[in-house]
């Protein structure tokens, strides 16, 4: 590789990664706007493993503006980032694919017992696709799959002896 193709690289990757943080805080920050807008004309979105929907990203930003109603207070972390580019179907060298693990503590709304932690939280992996555009990099699809959630409902006491 010649230093002018790593340079591209290397941008690349930051421009990606700054994609999945921008999603991130759109979530956390409950501004569905920015969220439509990190996505391609054709994006999608599959929540359908955590209990959601799978649409374009305007039907997805309308669900998880009234699902995310319930948590006023959330905080999306996605950590383990696997970027690969040129990974999508029918590539022409300029996509992507981001695969990342969550954990995404939350609070229910209405519980002031003055306690500000999470009573919900949940974990799993993303799968992102991301495709180059005029405007930048900018999501094709994403996929959720929770493998595990805690809930208040969920804890379990420990055995009798």
């Amino acid at each position: 590789m010649t230093q002018r193709v790593e340079l591209a690289t290397v941008m690349d990757r930051f421009a990606v990664d700054g994609l999945v943080t921008e999603y991130a805080v759109a979530v956390d920050d409950g501004d569905w706007e920015a969220y439509r807008g990190l996505f391609a004309p054709d994006g999608r979105a599959d929540y359908r493993s955590a209990g959601g929907i799978e649409g374009d990203a305007g039907q997805v930003a309308g669900w998880l503006s009234q699902s995310m109603e319930l948590f006023p207070m959330r905080q999306h972390l996605i950590v383990n980032r696997r970027v690969r580019f040129g990974q999508l179907d029918q590539d022409t060298g300029d996509t992507a694919r981001i695969q990342a693990d969550y954990i995404n503590p939350m609070r229910f709304a209405g519980h002031d017992d003055g306690s500000t932690a999470p009573d919900f939280v949940c974990g799993g992996r993303y799968a992102f696709g991301l495709v180059r555009t005029y405007d930048g990099w900018r999501l094709r699809e994403v996929i959720v799959q929770e493998k595990w959630r805690r809930t208040p409902h969920t804890r379990r006491e420990p055995a009798a002896t």
